[in-house]
């Protein structure tokens, strides 16, 4: 008997027709695998349709495809011919060991007559069924190795022959373009749910009634958790001097679990993302919340929202266990996404606060047309009532003109109440980052430019009325002494709600801490500060002029009295 050839690695093969190639009903099978893949549109789907017909073409038990990850070994394992409730018992797919690693390491086609008698053999696990035959062939898109199509048991006990490799081999090769035409429609549909997100959150940001419409952080949270496919989605401040930061808002299982916790997240990757702006991605997400993470475990992705110097914090995304890593593309998507946002974030601040300066506005005028016009023509009225008197003798008569005139009196001082009420009332709901504008506005009437103001962070939703109160009271001060005697021609004014804190910081470029000025304000600021257990900072600089931080925490339950 002829001895076999090294193409067939020690397996004699079938009877082909007379030319040595496929017959033709098996040609016709491959073209109608061929054709079957190109049917389906998604990856996933195009995945599983090559392993099926794969199988149907070379009449194989099993099959499989890996796809080769970013570290080199499986990160997706398609199977066909073992049932899901036996898959489970198996435990976790192969991530490339064993001789499914050696087309890995060498893609090139690979054909055993047993898997157990190879060197590599890497064994099976508990609940394995027996594969003894097997052939493998590399898959790739433009001469890159996407994957492996493996196949195992020839039905009948038969070995896989030379034309099943070949047969395999075309396979893999129109199932590279598949795959590709497959990648560019999930690209494209990845796009498509990207751009809508962003689209979705700026219509509703900039709509007329978006101040009172509910959207804020939480709707950006949830719009990125849909087009992500995540399984949970956080908004979180920017980190604080302890580095770490507080969680505002989130979408998903169990989100309202985080709102308000303060995570101390991987610094390097956090300082990296907020200075390049690009997202990163982990594997797991235990590498960027660490043992915060808790029950957590699957890809996880950290993006910057907003661009650098103007940064609203950090959107975090999460998958189930077992989920794909985030894709370059999705990072790159969700930057864009971010910067979208965080305009309109800025934007439907800025919305409101118009809103309560137009309120201001009306109210200023309506305590000016009360006081100039109505006011003084009731005034005239009792003038004129009270004048009458002259010319009715009777006493009942008098006395009615002067309950008249009691009661005009009295509207006229309920008016007035009523006129310093609107002309000093801010109100629960006052936004506080209007607030803030408004008293540096006020107190820096005397100079001849306006302070440059900066206001981060959630100042208006995260900042309680009794510190809004000492913060306003401290900015007033703060800018109050730049304008009496720094001599300055610059004022920075920041006021930053974050991390748990709540800080305001005033600069100037003028004459710096006089030792003889009266410091008794500087004293009051730094109560103000101890009050809630916090800190007072002030110092001169040295290019000249005067910067102090003042910085409070903004859950603090055991305040000291006083102040």
């Amino acid at each position: 008997m002829d001895q076999p050839g090294p193409r067939d690695n020690g397996v004699v093969p079938p009877a082909v027709d007379m030319h040595g190639q496929p017959s033709d009903e098996r040609l016709r099978g491959l073209l109608s695998a061929v054709i079957s893949i190109a049917e389906e549109l998604t990856l996933e789907a195009v995945l599983s349709r090559i392993v099926q017909s794969a199988c149907q073409l070379l009449d194989a038990k099993y099959g499989a495809l890996g796809v080769i990850g970013g570290s080199g070994g499986l990160s997706h394992f398609i199977t066909e011919g073992i049932d899901p409730q036996l898959a489970k018992l198996i435990g976790p797919l192969p991530t490339g060991h064993g001789v499914l690693g050696l087309l890995i390491k060498d893609p090139r086609p690979i054909r055993l007559p047993n898997l157990h008698d190879h060197p590599a053999s890497y064994g099976f696990p508990k609940h394995h069924p027996p594969m003894r035959t097997f052939l493998g062939v590399p898959i790739r898109i433009r001469d890159k190795v996407f994957g492996n199509l493996y196949l195992t048991e020839k039905n009948g006990g038969k070995f896989f022959t030379a034309e099943d490799q070949d047969l395999a081999v075309a396979l893999a090769g129109a199932a590279g373009f598949a795959i590709e035409n497959a990648r560019l429609f999930d690209d494209a549909q990845l796009r498509t749910r990207w751009l809508e997100a962003g689209r979705s959150v700026a219509v509703l940001m900039m709509g007329v009634g978006a101040a009172g419409s509910g959207v804020g952080p939480g709707f950006v949270a949830q719009t990125a958790l849909d087009a992500s496919d995540s399984a949970l989605a956080l908004i979180a401040s920017a980190p604080n001097e302890a580095g770490q930061v507080e969680v505002l808002a989130g979408a998903g299982n169990g989100s309202q679990e985080w709102i308000g916790r303060l995570l101390d997240l991987d610094s390097g990757s956090v300082q990296g993302v907020l200075s390049a702006g690009e997202p990163a991605s982990f594997e797991t997400v235990s590498k960027l919340l660490g043992p915060a993470s808790g029950r957590l475990s699957g890809p996880s992705l950290l993006a910057r929202l907003g661009t650098k110097g103007a940064e609203h914090g950090l959107l975090v995304l999460v998958r189930e266990k077992g989920g794909a890593p985030y894709s370059s593309l999705t990072s790159e998507l969700v930057s864009v996404y971010c910067a979208q946002s965080a305009l309109a974030l800025e934007l439907a601040k800025t919305h409101q606060i118009r809103e309560q300066l137009v309120l201001y506005t009306d109210r200023d005028r309506i305590a000016q047309d009360l006081h100039d016009v109505v006011i003084q023509r009731i005034f005239a009225v009792g003038l004129n009532v009270q004048s009458l008197g002259r010319f009715i003798p009777d006493s009942a008569g008098l006395a009615r003109i002067r309950a008249i005139t009691d009661e005009l009196d009295a509207t006229i001082k309920e008016l007035r109440d009523t006129i310093y009420a609107l002309r000093t009332s801010t109100g629960d709901t006052d936004l506080v980052s209007s607030r803030i504008l408004n008293t540096v506005l006020k107190v820096s009437t005397p100079l001849s430019f306006a302070p440059r103001i900066v206001l981060s962070g959630p100042i208006d939703s995260r900042v309680p009325p009794e510190v809004a109160e000492q913060l306003l009271a401290v900015v007033t001060e703060g800018v109050s002494n730049a304008v009496r005697h720094a001599k300055a021609g610059e004022i920075d004014v920041a006021v930053t709600a974050g991390g748990g804190f709540v800080s305001v910081t005033v600069s100037d470029d003028g004459c710096g801490i006089s030792t003889r000025s009266d410091r008794s304000g500087l004293v009051n600021m730094e109560r103000r500060a101890l009050k809630f257990n916090g800190i007072f900072q002030v110092e001169s600089v040295a290019q000249g002029g005067t910067k102090f931080f003042w910085s409070v925490p903004l859950n603090n339950k055991h305040a000291s009295q006083g102040v």
